[in-house]
């Protein structure tokens, strides 16, 4: 809104000190890191006074884990402070015109309300048992149904897989000799390429030509780009959309749930959220940048420079949390944050065209989804061939068994940060390196 106000301003002939800065992306995006710090740190122990107040508090289940009684009343629902830190700086300072934008902020609170909505029923069931005089047990039963969660994930992945898929603003520029050469580009079926461009870089003229195509970035090839029609038979190609729209929905469930199943430790998933955050900005950035982009030989992707705004928000928000998260967490972010910490990771992936390098830069998201999967996998396995249920771990997700083994979280989840900056730094060197 501020970004629209001062273009206003100069479109109408009023200057002042100062309002030329509002036309620099990197003035916002700084701008924005500081204001979802202010808002995280400073209102945000205004919201956990709030929840205190209102008795919002965490209800832990008994799982035999060290400092779970010290948890029990730690207010939760805190992800509402990280969405404002997000929310506020993105429609103050972004370009609220931009389809990337438009389409993060949707994402931002859509899984915040699903989160909110299952925060709120466990919370509700808790207060129920109380008023009946009953001890209260948490159960996965008491909030949202899974299938409701599921649901709702998967339209939102409908949502954006379509959004990018026929929205024309959303291109990748590819530079020609000539129309000739268009040939070589990848391009499936109906797609075209549109508006030459002509850019100067380095004393050398170069053209450039808008493609609308759903290619994506291989890691460690060296021709590192592929598009999903080659995935059909040729007689299906005419239908990639459907199957592209159904890698989005795999894509942003996947992650939501991810984050969501990693917070299970003071600090964890918002200290690893916000280490793939600015891996994501870089991303954003060089594939964002006609020179870097050039340089390093990636898909040039236009209109990615205002997704650094509120990639920067993003950022910002959760370090900002984690004044408050760390051990001893004075608030937690709970399905409120989780869901939509991880929705956000794997949509901005899909935008800058890196979603096959998920596994890298998310590795811990991934491992710990993976050890949840193999323990009831195994469980019940082992159950039916033996009548009795065995564990590879001795309790999962993954950041519990090293609990179990008398870890203590905060060491679990600094090593948790550091394995997620190493998966990072390999995650951008494949830039390069292929």
């Amino acid at each position: 809104m501020l970004y629209h106000f001062f273009r206003w301003l100069t479109d109408e002939g009023f200057k002042f000190p100062g309002s030329g800065l509002w036309q620099f992306t990197t003035f916002r995006v700084l701008l924005a890191v500081i204001l979802s710090l202010l808002i995280t740190t400073v209102y945000g122990k205004k919201l956990i006074g709030f929840l205190e107040k209102k008795q919002l508090g965490e209800s832990v289940r008994d799982l035999g884990l060290a400092g779970e009684e010290q948890k029990k009343g730690t207010p939760t629902m805190g992800g509402i402070i990280i969405i404002l830190g997000i929310l506020v700086p993105t429609l103050l300072l972004a370009n609220l015109e931009k389809v990337y934008i438009r389409l993060m902020l949707l994402c931002t609170v859509w899984l915040g309300a699903i989160g909110f909505i299952d925060d709120y029923l466990k919370i509700r069931s808790k207060r129920l048992a109380q008023a009946k005089g009953e001890s209260y047990k948490k159960s996965n039963s008491d909030g949202l149904a899974g299938r409701f969660k599921i649901f709702g994930q998967v339209m939102l992945g409908i949502i954006v897989g379509a959004t990018l898929y026929f929205n024309q603003s959303v291109v990748v520029k590819r530079e020609v000799a000539n129309e000739e050469n268009l040939g070589k580009i990848q391009m499936g079926p109906k797609e075209r390429a549109t508006k030459y461009d002509t850019v100067v870089l380095d004393g050398k003229v170069h053209e450039y030509v808008s493609v609308k195509t759903m290619i994506t970035t291989i890691p460690f090839v060296k021709n590192h780009e592929f598009n999903y029609a080659k995935l059909l038979p040729p007689a299906w190609r005419d239908y990639t959309y459907i199957l592209y729209i159904l890698i989005v929905i795999f894509i942003v469930t996947a992650v939501s749930n991810g984050a969501n199943i990693t917070d299970g430790l003071d600090g964890l998933a918002t200290g690893v959220s916000a280490i793939i955050g600015i891996a994501l900005g870089i991303f954003a950035y060089v594939s964002g940048n006609i020179k870097f982009a050039e340089y390093l030989n990636i898909m040039y992707i236009p209109n990615l420079g205002e997704l650094s705004i509120f990639i920067a928000a993003f950022v910002g928000s959760c370090i900002g949390f984690l004044w408050y998260n760390v051990y001893p967490a004075q608030v937690f972010m709970g399905d409120t944050g989780s869901l939509t910490l991880g929705g956000i990771i794997g949509a901005l992936a899909i935008i800058v065209r890196k979603e096959l390098l998920i596994p890298i830069f998310c590795m811990v998201f991934f491992i710990e989804l993976l050890s949840v999967m193999a323990q009831v996998s195994y469980f019940k396995y082992t159950k039916k061939k033996y009548g009795e249920g065995r564990r590879i771990f001795l309790m999962s997700p993954l950041h519990h068994h090293y609990q179990k083994q008398g870890y203590h979280e905060s060491k679990i989840a600094v090593r948790f940060w550091i394995v997620t900056i190493l998966s990072v730094v390999l995650a951008i060197v494949t830039l390069k390196l292929r």
